[in-house]
C-alpha cells in the first residue's frame, strides 16, 4: 500500500505521498474506500467532482474516473462563517521608500511606460542606453512595461488598457516614470493624462515621439531627469501595516493545495494581522470553492459584490461557447488536479482565514487593508500585472511545476515539494515542500514572513536576478 494523506476527516480519498510507485503516480488520489458510480468524490473535505465510474477502494482516482459538476451562473445565500483575526501588536517593520504622496514603495525603479504597442522597441532600446550609462546603487532597475495596446481596441478593452497602465504610472515601486506615446494612437497622450490625474512633474515626465525629431536623445535627457531625482532616495523602517502583498499560484500540483497554498495563507494572515493587506484574485480558480470566500464577507454588500463577479466570470465564459469547468491545464492534471473544482479548493486557501473585506473590480485599486479579492482571470501573466495595478508590493506566487515568472513587481516563488525546490534553485524562492517532511507550520511561515519582509526591505527574488519582468493586459472584445 502507497504512503499516502488524507487532507480531511470527511476526505473519501488520500493524496499519494513520496516515492514514486507504479501503480499511483505521487501527489494523485487514491480511494480510501468504495466510490459508487454518480457519488461525490470529497477531498479537502469538499466535493472535487462526481465520479463517472465505480471506484474500489485503493484506486487510482483522476479524470479518468472523475468528472467536474460545476455548471453556469448559481444563486447564493449569505451565510457568515469568519472570525476576525486576532490583532498582532508587535512593531514588526521593513525598510521602505517613503513617497511625497505619503505612499511607501519596496523598490526604487525607473519605469518606461508606452502608451501603446507601437513604442515598445524604441521604449527598450532607451532603457538599455540608461543602464549603459551606469546606475546609482540608490536605483534597482529600469523597466520597460511593453505591451501590444494603445490603439485599434474598442470600447471597454481601450477604457481597460488606459486604466491599468495608468495605474502602474502611479505605483510607488517606480521612483520616477517616462511615459512614451507615439502621436496617433486612440490613447492620445492628453487622454491618458487626464486618466492618470495630477502627478509630481519631478517624477513623471511625459514624451510624444513623432513631434520630436531624435526621439533617443529626447529619451535620454528625460532618463537622466527621473534617475537624478530618483537617485537620493533612500530606504528607511516603516510599519509593516504599509505593506501590500499579491496572492497567486501558477504551473500547480496536487500539493500545491496541501503545502505552498496553505503556507502563503499563513503569512497572508499574519500579515493582515498586523494591519497591512493581501489580494485574492483568478476568479475562475474559485469556482467550486467560491461559497468558503462569499461566507467569510464581512457584509452583505461586500457579498453581493464577489457574487456579481464570480457569476459574472462564468457568464463570461458561456458567452463565448466554454464550458465554466474546463481550466486546470495539462501540467495542473500531471501534478495530480483532477477537476477545477479540486484546483479551486487548494487555491483559495491562499486567502488563509481572514474575512473578506472588499471586492475589486478589474483596474481598480486598493482602497482598504484586509483580505481583498479582485476581479481577474487565471492567466499568470495578466493576473500578476492585475495585482501590481491595484497597488500591490510585490506578489507571492505558489508553483507545483514550476516557472520563471516575473511581472512589474517582485514575484515571490513557492515550492510545492522539495524536488521542485531542489531542480529549479534558479527560479524558486521559498520551499515550502518542507511541511511534507513534518516541518511545523507555525516555524515555517514565520521564516517565510521574516524572508518576505527582506524581500520588501531590498532582497531580490530569482526572477529579479534572472532578469524577468513579465506585463500583460487582459484583453475581451475585438481589436480593428
Amino acid at each position: 500500500m502507497q504512503q499516502t494523506l488524507k487532507l480531511h476527516e470527511r476526505d473519501n480519498v488520500a493524496v499519494v505521498l513520496p516515492p514514486p510507485d507504479v501503480q499511483i503516480p505521487v501527489g494523485h488520489k487514491m480511494a480510501l474506500r468504495p466510490i459508487t458510480k454518480g457519488e461525490a468524490v470529497i477531498k479537502y473535505g469538499y466535493p472535487i467532482g462526481t465520479a463517472s465510474a465505480d471506484i474500489a477502494a485503493g484506486e487510482w482516482v483522476h479524470d479518468h474516473n472523475v468528472a467536474t459538476a460545476l455548471a453556469g451562473e448559481q444563486e447564493y445565500r449569505w451565510q457568515p462563517d469568519f472570525q476576525p483575526l486576532e490583532k498582532i501588536d508587535d512593531g514588526r517593520t521593513f525598510t521602505g521608500y517613503l513617497r511625497d504622496n505619503g505612499d511607501v514603495g519596496v523598490r526604487n525603479e525607473i519605469w518606461i511606460v508606452p502608451t501603446v504597442g507601437c513604442v515598445n522597441g524604441l521604449a527598450e532600446k532607451a532603457a538599455a542606453n540608461l543602464r549603459s550609462e551606469g546606475l546609482p546603487d540608490s536605483i534597482d532597475e529600469v523597466v520597460v512595461l511593453a505591451h501590444p495596446y494603445g490603439c485599434s481596441q474598442l470600447g471597454d478593452d481601450h477604457q481597460t488598457s488606459q486604466k491599468i497602465l495608468a495605474d502602474l504610472v502611479r505605483h510607488p515601486n517606480a521612483g520616477g516614470v517616462l511615459v512614451v506615446g507615439l502621436g496617433c494612437e486612440n490613447n492620445t497622450m492628453p487622454s491618458f493624462q487626464e486618466q492618470i490625474g495630477p502627478v509630481d512633474e519631478r517624477r513623471v515626465k511625459f514624451l510624444v515621439t513623432q513631434n520630436v525629431k531624435d526621439e533617443q536623445a529626447a529619451c535620454s535627457e528625460l532618463l537622466r531627469e527621473l534617475r537624478d531625482t530618483a537617485a537620493v532616495d533612500q530606504r528607511e523602517p516603516v510599519s509593516v501595516s504599509r505593506l501590500r502583498i499579491g496572492l497567486k499560484c501558477g504551473g500547480s500540483d496536487a500539493f500545491s493545495g496541501v503545502t505552498a497554498n496553505p503556507l502563503v495563507g499563513e503569512v497572508s494572515d499574519r500579515l493582515i494581522a498586523r494591519g497591512g493587506s493581501a489580494v485574492l484574485t483568478e476568479i475562475p480558480e474559485a469556482f467550486g470553492a467560491e461559497t468558503i470566500l462569499f461566507n467569510r464577507c464581512v457584509n452583505k454588500d461586500v457579498f453581493n459584490r464577489a457574487v456579481e463577479v464570480v457569476n459574472g466570470f462564468k457568464s463570461y465564459f458561456l458567452s463565448h461557447g466554454e464550458p465554466v469547468g474546463e481550466n486546470p491545464s495539462p501540467g495542473n492534471r500531471d501534478g495530480g488536479i483532477t477537476t477545477l473544482e479540486d484546483k479551486s479548493l487548494g487555491c483559495v486557501q491562499k486567502g488563509g482565514r481572514a474575512p473578506l473585506s472588499d471586492v475589486l473590480r478589474y483596474g481598480e485599486c486598493l482602497r482598504s487593508t484586509g483580505l481583498t479579492l479582485l476581479e481577474g482571470p487565471g492567466n499568470d501573466i495578466v493576473a500578476v500585472t492585475a495585482l501590481a495595478a491595484a497597488g500591490c508590493h510585490l506578489v507571492l506566487f505558489t508553483t507545483g511545476r514550476g516557472t520563471p515568472l516575473g511581472g512589474p513587481v517582485p514575484v515571490i516563488k513557492v515550492a510545492s515539494s522539495n524536488g521542485l525546490a531542489q531542480k529549479k534553485k534558479n527560479w524558486v524562492d521559498f520551499n515550502a515542500g518542507a511541511l511534507l517532511d513534518g516541518e511545523p507550520m507555525d516555524g515555517l511561515a514565520d521564516a517565510f514572513f521574516d524572508q518576505l519582509l527582506e524581500t520588501a526591505s531590498g532582497r531580490k527574488t530569482c526572477n529579479e536576478q534572472n532578469g524577468y519582468r513579465d506585463f500583460a493586459i487582459w484583453k475581451s472584445g475585438v481589436t480593428l
